[in-house]
């Protein structure tokens, strides 16, 4: 392919010379047929005649000239931008009469292709190795801790040690989940699943209890309705746990609230009054020093996948986290009371 736009980039690209040209030309004709009509040289029908016949092969010229353009056009329309393969531009389907102007654009796009299929080639496997590498030691540390925690004779301190090695070791599966959803690409076989929205929640809300313990935190499930989606099961579980982590961080003591609402989720929850310090400088409250982390990353999966995110704040320093899913089917599954 390269050697192909290589050879047709020797030509001279005059495209616009020739369309100069044609113009000119039929310029100067029509000017010389009218200024013969003038004087009464020609009768004014064959000025007419003139006009017209000029105008009509200097359109058939101009056609002709941008016909390559219009080829390079529909080679562009009918690429797949999701192939891998740069070839499959099928730009080696141009002619050999090519203008230089033309075949420079092709042989520009054709390294973009090439460029875009080479990244996408990285990032595939980035993010192949990167779950890899980066789940195996994670599941591990569970395990042990795990193990650990069936321990017998644990001092209180070791007990509390395991709680945070274990809730440090879940938030970083759900981080580690979260960024590698974001890297890679759509892939039909993952994030094209039909899943019960409410049987997710309800499994991330066991998590969370476990992550919780100690803490004078309750969370509560609503489901006044069920509904289920199509699409990726593991983006929404990453999702809910963001938004639920991030009440849990701005609520001291209480209960998180997680409704689920037809076609809509939201997670409600009581934000912990603002301490004041002895100068009557606002004290920071605890999560209060990571500028909501966990809702730039709920925002990006919400705009990854077209579930929009609506944060409000209501009475009462009630923050409300909603997320809308525009297409969300039926469960003929009666649905189950409250926890």
């Amino acid at each position: 392919m390269d050697s192909r736009v290589n050879a047709v980039t020797f030509r001279v690209g005059a495209f616009r010379r020739r369309i100069a040209r044609v113009f000119a030309l039929q310029f100067l004709i029509v000017a010389v047929v009218c200024i013969l009509g003038i004087y009464g040289v020609v009768p004014t029908v064959i000025v007419i005649a003139v006009i017209v016949i000029t105008t009509a092969l200097a359109w058939l010229i101009t056609r002709r000239e941008w016909r390559p353009v219009r080829a390079l056009a529909r080679l562009v329309n009918r690429w797949d931008g999701q192939s891998l393969d740069p070839e499959s531009l099928n730009l080696d389907q141009l002619s050999s009469h090519t203008d230089a102007d033309v075949a420079s654009l092709a042989q520009g796009l054709h390294g973009f292709a090439k460029r875009l299929a080479s990244y996408n080639q990285r990032e595939r496997s980035f993010t192949r190795d990167a779950s890899h590498e980066l789940r195996s030691p994670l599941t591990v540390i569970k395990m042990s801790v795990d193990m650990l925690g069936e321990e017998g004779g644990l001092s209180d301190f070791g007990v509390r040690s395991v709680r945070r090695i274990k809730r440090a070791a879940r938030e970083m599966e759900v981080l580690v989940e979260a960024l590698l959803i974001l890297a890679r690409e759509t892939d039909s076989s993952t994030d094209d699943q039909c899943f019960v929205v409410n049987d997710v929640l309800r499994q991330e809300l066991e998590s969370a209890r476990e992550l919780l313990a100690g803490r004078p935190i309750e969370l509560l499930l609503e489901e006044p309705a069920r509904f289920a989606l199509q699409g990726s099961p593991q983006a929404f579980s990453v999702l809910c746990w963001q938004l639920i982590r991030n009440a849990c961080q701005q609520t001291e003591q209480g209960s998180v609230v997680i409704s689920v609402l037809p076609g809509v989720v939201s997670v409600r929850n009581q934000a912990a009054p603002q301490v004041s310090g002895d100068d009557g400088c606002p004290l920071r409250v605890r999560g209060a020093d990571r500028h909501g982390f966990e809702l730039a990353i709920a925002q990006r999966i919400s705009d990854r996948f077209a579930w929009p995110l609506e944060l409000q704040t209501g009475q009462g320093q009630e923050n409300i986290a909603r997320i809308r899913f525009p297409h969300p089917l039926p469960v003929d599954v009666p649905a189950k009371s409250a926890l």
